[in-house]
């Protein structure tokens, strides 16, 4: 009897690949780095050479779930920008070289929701959504415990609903004013560089040329006016995309994660207040939470994918 399950997480700089136990035990993991030459075309490859070179023979495992940064219809990335690949078949590619068929692949956004759900902040909730809160916005929908993706998908790209209907900024997307101009890293950045140039109210950050998404939290943290205006914009616009959400889903919980959400209770005290008061009335009570596993999210939700 096979007795193992490798969880994948393909990002743009590194790869994080966890080893399981059939029970979905975390025994041991990894880092390599994502060699994105030549389109990424050796990504794959040396997977499968790790892999190959572990203590584990391949014969012993019963099968691999990848998390990739874009949208997977099937077990096929239908364009991923950070890696370079456009149609790439993970299981196609990998099965003869992993000798596995036993292949799983979705969206990296839906396999953190997943991780949450089996073994983090939203375990004990069959219909969840995470949101992570990093460079840009990515979003999770779980339903009844399992990933809904949608016919391109692209089910649960809230980072893509568009807030800002006049004079938004430009999306990597291609569109302007979508939630992730203003709800990510780069969103509060923005947020508050419009406030510089418009008002005149003192911050001890109008002095720093190179100020980021932490600072402006912990000038909030420290009462500077201009900085807690800035954060009380930010999470107002995440407070309505979870109004969405949650009339469009309804979700038990909403879960959230991502490297601003760092910034911990008093981001999360902000979100729960402005939603309760957007909020509509059946859905007010939905619980917000902060994500547990970090960035192992991506490998349990991918291991967990595998059936078994």
């Amino acid at each position: 009897m096979r007795n193992h399950i490798y969880g994948i997480d393909i990002g743009g700089t590194t790869i994080k690949i966890g080893l399981f136990s059939r029970s979905g035990l975390l025994i041991e993991k990894w880092e390599i780095d994502s060699d994105k030459s030549n389109n990424g075309k050796n990504i794959l490859n040396d997977i499968a050479s790790f892999i190959k070179n572990n203590v584990i023979p391949l014969d012993d495992i019963i099968g691999y779930g990848f998390g990739v940064p874009g949208p997977v219809v099937g077990n096929t990335v239908l364009n991923c920008v950070n890696l370079g690949w456009k149609e790439v078949n993970i299981k196609e590619n990998l099965k003869d070289l992993l000798e596995n068929e036993n292949i799983y692949v979705a969206n990296d956004a839906n396999v953190a929701a997943l991780g949450e759900t089996m073994n983090g902040a939203s375990k004990g909730f069959k219909d969840s959504v995470m949101i992570t809160l990093g460079t840009g916005v990515g979003s999770g929908v779980i339903i009844d415990g399992k990933i809904i993706t949608g016919t391109n998908g692209a089910a649960g790209e809230m980072g893509h609903i568009k807030l800002i209907h006049e004079h938004g900024l430009a999306c990597g997307c291609g569109n302007t004013g979508c939630l992730e101009t203003v709800a990510s890293a780069t969103g509060l950045k923005n947020i508050f560089t419009e406030l510089l140039a418009k008002t005149n109210t003192s911050s001890v950050l109008r002095s720093v040329e190179d100020f980021n998404a932490k600072l402006i939290f912990d000038a909030a943290n420290n009462n500077d006016e201009l900085a807690l205006e800035a954060v009380d914009k930010f999470t107002y616009y995440i407070a309505t995309a979870i109004q969405i959400i949650t009339v469009s889903i309804n979700p038990e919980i909403i879960v959230i994660g991502g490297g601003v959400s760092k910034a911990g209770l008093p981001l999360l005290d902000r979100i729960i207040n402005h939603f309760k008061n957007i909020g509509f009335s059946s859905v007010k009570d939905t619980k917000i939470v902060l994500a547990k596993l970090g960035n192992d999210a991506g490998i349990f939700g991918a291991a967990g994918m595998v059936k078994v």
